[in-house]
């Protein structure tokens, strides 16, 4: 007998949505099992079980993608916008399965974002209790002080929580400016514009340079690379995943 797995995990590793969204779509009953209305803790064989999704069948895709896409600003990371806004989606339309987003780059940020169809990479990489850093490159409208990089990485307080430790760098410093690097090993929303506004640092640019080992390099703005498959890898490692080899 193939071994069953929960509904939820099924559907986000198809790339319908999150786990907590597919719960969301069992509960709101938009999601059948062999014809029959769905319900929170069902699991499912998949490959002797019919799942639908409004209707439509869902299948895990044997095509599974890794991609880098250097995101520009102006673009909101979602697969679809109810305000008319650009998505991301729309520069990997030649992309015949279903990718999306692994995490959120805010609409004015630009840079390094990973997409995949692939639930379990994404749940991995996306999971609060792994720690795989991301590295920005931040311009704010300051000289910024010695004090300043000093609590931008030893933690700020955020919704009455600390930030985890970051490690921030100077890159370049002038009167009315100044260009940053730094590396967080947590995300929440909008937390580097957040730590910044909190010592009266206006951030004018960010840009995420770097998903742990992946690096942006001259990827140009708007286009797309697939991952290698020693990237992914060592993506896993760092999560922990998976274990790093001997």
């Amino acid at each position: 007998m193939a071994e069953k797995i929960r509904l939820q995990k099924f559907l986000a590793e198809a790339g319908v949505a999150s786990r907590r969204k597919s719960e969301e779509l069992i509960a709101a009953g938009k999601v059948r099992v062999n014809n029959k209305p769905a319900k929170i803790g069902d699991s499912v064989d998949p490959a002797a079980d019919t799942v639908t999704v409004y209707g439509k069948r869902v299948a895990r895709s044997n095509n599974l993608y890794y991609i880098l896409l250097n995101k520009p600003r102006g673009y909101v990371t979602t697969m679809d916008d109810d305000l008319g806004r650009k998505c991301v989606t729309e520069l990997v339309s030649d992309i015949k399965e279903r990718i999306y987003p692994v995490g959120r780059l805010d609409r004015v940020s630009e840079g390094a974002l990973l997409m995949t169809n692939d639930g379990a990479f994404a749940n991995a990489m996306m999971h609060p209790s792994r720690h795989v850093p991301k590295t920005y490159r931040v311009t704010v409208r300051a000289e910024v002080t010695k004090s300043q990089v000093e609590k931008l990485s030893s933690g700020i307080e955020l919704d009455g929580r600390m930030t985890a430790p970051a490690e921030v760098h100077v890159i370049d410093k002038a009167e009315d400016r100044s260009v940053l690097e730094i590396v967080l090993y947590e995300g929440r929303n909008r937390q580097i514009r957040r730590m910044c506004e909190s010592l009266e640092l206006e951030v004018i640019r960010l840009k995420r340079i770097a998903v742990g080992n992946v690096r942006l390099g001259t990827l140009p703005v708007g286009k797309y690379r697939d991952l290698t498959e020693k990237e992914i890898h060592s993506l896993l490692v760092m999560s922990g995943d998976v274990k790093e080899q001997d």
